[in-house]
């Protein structure tokens, strides 16, 4: 059987859904892309078996067929093709050759019927949000996810829908991010789901910058996401997520506000000479004013002080300085707020004009 399918129609969907390809695979066959052709549509499907992705292209002129060729081979083949050209595939049962002008390319195959897909799903809700938004939300949490933990409900991200917003929460044990937007979410109880790590990350990548809809199908133990010619699904963590609430300070009587972009910087080359398998800085605080200090144990310091809104009692506290860089990395606002209370209690850091996303940073003892 052959069939002429044009670079640029493969290439874009092949991008898409490679992240579900594993370098290493327990079956071969999750190393191949399912390629699918029929009515005038090429649908392409990659899978690990816990995240499956789905891209499909108008292929005008394309005979049906379905087949699976190893995935990274055919996307490095593409992308090493020149602009404009037209890929021929000659498929037969366990080879397909692609000829692209003077160039040639066989490639082993495995038959499209013992390609594994998930299981389908049972929608129980449904709602659409803006790309833009669902990406921000990812964005501004992902980074105070656990990685390997073996408290495996931290390795993902809490999604917590209520009637008419929707929130996601990270959280390693050391630090918790939260960000949230107003949305009508069509739930009638508070739902919460734990999207895996991979996931997230793979959302993150797939999501555009703009406001076109994304809609969000919730099952038992799925989440499905389509946007436009791209359908994302994937298995939930099955736990229980921590009750984040009772991590967040309430008690916090010390307000700081200074520069974010600043303080970044500040604490970028204060890093420096941290120590650095524990990372920490020791922030010394007085009225309008911010040491900030390190050292580590080849005996060499660095110190740095800032103007900053601040006028309370005089307090040192320590931190992991890499995540407080993170938050100040994610936050966009010109200021950022620090809520304090002693030296052995959590900080708030905050955006000074949006409430909207909160982050906890547990301290470090120095």
């Amino acid at each position: 059987m052959k069939t002429v399918i044009k670079r640029e129609d493969i290439l874009g969907p092949l991008q898409q859904v490679i992240g579900a390809v594993e370098r290493r695979q327990t079956l071969p066959i999750l190393g191949n892309v399912l390629l699918k052709s029929s009515n005038g549509d090429l649908s392409l499907t990659a899978t690990d078996l816990e995240i499956e992705m789905v891209a499909s292209v108008a292929a005008d002129g394309s005979e049906d067929f379905q087949t699976t060729i190893p995935a990274r081979k055919l996307l490095d083949i593409c992308k090493a093709l020149p602009d404009g050209s037209a890929i021929n595939f000659n498929i037969d049962e366990n080879r397909v050759s692609l000829t692209s002008a003077r160039s040639r390319f066989t490639l082993a195959s495995l038959p499209a019927r013992d390609f594994p897909g998930l299981d389908e799903i049972e929608e129980q809700q449904s709602f659409s949000i803006p790309q833009n938004q669902f990406k921000a939300l990812f964005d501004k949490t992902s980074f105070a996810m656990a990685q390997q933990d073996v408290r495996y409900y931290l390795n993902g991200i809490l999604m917590e829908m209520t009637p008419g917003k929707i929130k996601l929460v990270a959280t390693d044990g050391h630090r918790l991010a939260l960000s949230e937007v107003e949305l009508e979410t069509g739930v009638d109880a508070d739902k919460q789901l734990i999207i895996p790590r991979k996931a997230v990350l793979e959302l993150s990548r797939l999501l555009e910058a703009n406001d076109s809809p994304a809609k969000c199908v919730l099952s038992q133990n799925h989440l499905r996401v389509e946007t436009g010619r791209l359908v994302f699904t994937t298995k939930l963590i099955d736990g229980k997520f921590p009750d984040y609430q009772r991590v967040i300070p309430v008690d916090g009587n010390k307000t700081m506000e200074v520069d974010r972009d600043i303080l970044r910087q500040s604490m970028s080359r204060i890093a420096i000479l941290s120590n650095e398998k524990y990372r920490g800085i020791r922030l010394m605080l007085s009225s309008g004013n911010l040491s900030i200090q390190a050292n580590n144990p080849d005996q060499e310091e660095a110190e740095e002080e800032l103007q900053v809104d601040y006028d309370e009692a005089d307090m040192e506290i320590g931190f992991n300085v890499t995540y407080l860089i993170d938050v100040l990395n994610v936050l966009n606002s010109e200021k950022v707020q620090i809520k304090l209370k002693d030296s052995n209690s959590s900080a708030i850091m905050s955006d000074s004009k949006d409430s909207s996303s909160l982050y906890v940073v547990m301290p470090m003892r120095l």
